[in-house]
């Protein structure tokens, strides 16, 4: 297995996930600075016009950064498509990308070849988001150069198969670059993703508690106060199942455990449920969130993840 050049030199390996609403340049540039791949979604970005300065922000920031620490080069970041036809900015938004040759393009809900052609005529790699083997194999066969395999356990729109049973079924079949996420926050995790076979970790709810990330001091402090068992896996808040914090679901007067069904028909990730908005007010989160334990800097998140991942590798070299 061989990364593509833009992602072997990074000093940790490790995808800061795109945060619906949450993520935005300062969190990606402290994340590429300290040395992972940091993402946003295109639709965070509003109104459309604010993409174009967001993209200008990033990349005249990290362009700063590499002219002053030539020996600690800014990973490169990513932005994240929807490529359902429902988005109606997505042509728009993708000459954006093309404008300032965004590295990596992360699509998700549906495959489409146009949109991995023009990412490749600038230079760039597309990674596609999947949940099983079905999603994966249309992916390749459409042209993206990467998966990231949500299993069980990841913050937002996851799947339900073990990381295991993902990992092992792709890559029976396909050598190209593997992202895993799923429940991961520590680096101890990082290095047990790479045990299984991937590249590199996917991470997505420990950012969320960071100084940078665009979050409600609430929605932070309950990722630090919360665990495993306090993950909701519902459908019925846009039509997709999604992970979610269930002091949210509390919060906004609804009871956590008996919860109906939503209808994927109306599949609708703004919906709002008695008042209360999808990712607003009913706050996305995945399972790892017991390994997170207080709210601070991004650059230190990546570094505590370092240290962690650097120690775990001692241990099982030890053994």
């Amino acid at each position: 297995m061989s990364l593509p050049a833009l992602l072997s030199g990074l000093r940790l390996p490790v995808i800061g996930s795109p945060l619906f609403i949450i993520s935005n340049p300062k969190l990606v540039i402290a994340q590429c600075t300290a040395g992972i791949v940091g993402s946003f979604p295109a639709l965070n970005a509003r109104p459309a016009s604010q993409l174009d300065e967001w993209l200008a922000e990033i990349t005249e920031a990290l362009a700063a950064w590499n002219a002053t620490h030539p020996d600690q080069p800014a990973a490169p970041f990513a932005v994240n498509q929807i490529v359902h036809r429902s988005n109606e900015r997505l042509e728009q938004d993708m000459m954006l990308c093309a404008k300032y040759r965004v590295p990596i393009i992360i699509t998700s809900l549906g495959a489409r070849p146009e949109v991995n052609q023009g990412v490749h005529g600038w230079g760039g790699i597309v990674l596609h988001d999947v949940i099983n083997q079905t999603f994966a194999h249309k992916a390749v066969e459409k042209g993206a150069d990467g998966l990231i395999l949500v299993a069980a356990g990841a913050g937002g729109h996851a799947g339900t198969q073990s990381p295991f049973a993902l990992m092992q079924e792709t890559r029976r079949w396909f050598d190209g670059p593997v992202v895993l996420s799923g429940a991961i926050a520590c680096g101890d995790s990082v290095l047990a993703a790479q045990a299984m076979g991937a590249d590199l970790a996917y991470i997505g709810s420990a950012f969320i508690a960071t100084d940078e990330a665009r979050a409600a001091e609430g929605y932070k402090q309950m990722i630090v106060d919360s665990s495993a068992q306090d993950i909701v896996y519902s459908s019925l808040f846009t039509g997709v199942h999604g992970n979610y914090l269930r002091g949210s679901i509390a919060a906004a007067g609804l009871d956590p455990d008996h919860l109906p069904e939503g209808d994927p028909s109306k599949m609708d990730f703004a919906a709002a449920i008695g008042g209360a908005k999808a990712w607003k007010d009913i706050w996305g989160c995945g399972q790892g969130i017991g390994a997170v334990g207080r709210v601070q800097p991004a650059a230190d998140l990546v570094a505590q993840l370092k240290r962690e991942y650097e120690a775990a590798k001692t241990r099982v070299c030890a053994g």
